[in-house]
């Protein structure tokens, strides 16, 4: 159960709807996430911490002394909302599950904002207990803009101490020892047809919703929101819709980004079950746009770190290029690896282990299938400062809320996450 505290906290993180938009003063990523920030440093300087903001981008709060800083990276910028949801988003709401008891819903309260709270309770706990460690400074770094740019902690990490190890509570247990290639292109060319046609909100989001006018005839299509990194858990509404169309007759090849849609997820792009022990390829056509001239579509790969993304890349370039659409890279993030056999591998496997059980849903065979280091799609910020690594927050055999409607956490799978955290500060500074 949570305390006052704690619900006031969430709450108050919650209630801020910390879409990225557009730079203002003092605001580089949006009055929102700018706003968010300010909030939880100014609640966490009344407790007690040391607070500091960098550059309006990022901020951290700290506690304890020495030479040494142990890290947590958190952000709290949070993706669009979709349709569909039972509630209201951006208000902390609490309902009743026959199995997991009482469980939170709101967007970030897993992606990221809910595991940001978890550590910095995790930090209070400590505190008021008198764990203060010694030679050692415990600080959590809090990004605003991790859904499109990460350029949050990039900044942090030209400008500010480095910490000698972090982890970065923003994707699954057990240990994240690989993350995949992000690459993202942009499909694009003339709309001579002058076909009207959306879909989708941001290309790391499975769309849940797109249209499109065909001689004053208006298609919809519905599909079901999921994080990019694992479209099997959605259901594409771009795909959806071009089904549609032909079940409604419509020629796609009068409208070649159409076309093009539909051969593509026919190509074999379109992922599978993982295989090896670096996964296996996906992708997510997420984003449809066109005006009176010109069209583009936004497609995000999640591309396994031993695999030739170059020949990716020209394959979907020559495909294009027969619908006389040009392909254009938007993004290509390095995939990230680290050694499965490192000291703080071993020792962060050993906290998950001890608390696996706990989680909702858990079963004992599940030790043997969820306990080692993995490989994921998820693109986090151990990409981008150094010494840090993926560890958590979501329970593996449970379903990603990452991006989800109805995004959502049990109580009790909460109330881990504080105590994994706490564990993982003073196991971390034992030495």
């Amino acid at each position: 159960m949570l305390t006052e505290f704690q619900k006031d906290f969430l709450e108050k993180i919650i209630n801020i709807p910390s879409v990225g938009g557009t730079a203002e003063d003092n605001a580089p990523y949006g009055k929102k996430p700018k706003e968010v920030l300010d909030i939880f440093l100014k609640e966490a300087g009344k407790c007690g911490f040391s607070t500091g903001i960098v550059g309006d981008r990022a901020g951290w709060v700290e506690y304890g002394s020495g030479e040494k800083l142990l890290g947590i990276i958190c952000h709290l910028d949070v993706v669009p909302v979709s349709d569909g949801w039972s509630t209201d988003p951006f208000t902390l709401a609490f309902d009743m599950d026959e199995e997991d008891g009482e469980v939170m819903y709101a967007r970030g309260i897993v992606d990221d904002k809910g595991p940001a709270c978890a550590s910095f309770f995790a930090m209070k706990e400590l505190l008021d207990e008198g764990e203060q460690p010694e030679n050692y400074r415990i600080r959590l770094i809090l990004g605003t803009d991790e859904e499109r740019t990460c350029s949050c902690i990039q900044y942090y990490a030209a400008h500010e101490e480095i910490p000698d190890f972090s982890i970065t509570p923003d994707s699954v247990f057990p240990v994240i020892f690989s993350e995949k290639r992000i690459l993202q292109l942009r499909i694009s060319g003339d709309n001579k047809s002058g076909l009207e046609a959306q879909g989708g909100s941001a290309v790391n989001i499975v769309p849940s919703d797109a249209y499109c006018i065909h001689k004053g005839k208006k298609i919809t299509a519905r599909g079901r929101a999921a994080h990019a990194s694992k479209p099997e858990l959605g259901i594409n509404a771009i795909y959806m819709l071009v089904h549609a169309m032909e079940k409604d007759g419509i020629k796609l090849g009068e409208y070649p980004i159409m076309q093009f849609i539909s051969d593509f997820s026919k190509s074999g792009f379109t992922g599978g079950n993982a295989s090896g022990e670096y996964g296996t390829l996906t992708c997510n056509p997420g984003k449809l746009m066109t005006n009176d001239d010109w069209c583009e579509l936004m497609i995000d790969f999640r591309i396994p770190a031993t695999a030739d993304s170059p020949a990716i890349i020209r394959k979907v370039e020559a495909m294009a290029s027969g619908y006389g659409l040009k392909t254009e890279v938007s993004l290509n993030l390095e995939p990230l690896m680290v050694d499965k056999a490192s000291k703080e591998v071993r020792k962060l496997t050993y906290i998950w282990e001890r608390h696996m059980d706990k989680f909702a849903g858990f079963k004992e065979e599940y030790r043997m299938i969820h306990t080692e280091p993995k490989a994921v799609g998820v693109g986090t910020y151990a990409r981008h400062i150094p010494n840090t690594i993926a560890f958590g927050i979501q329970a593996p055999w449970q379903t990603d809320q990452c991006h989800q409607t109805d995004e959502h956490v049990a109580v009790k799978d909460f109330q881990q996450w504080i105590d994994i955290i706490k564990e993982y500060i003073t196991e971390f500074t034992k030495e």
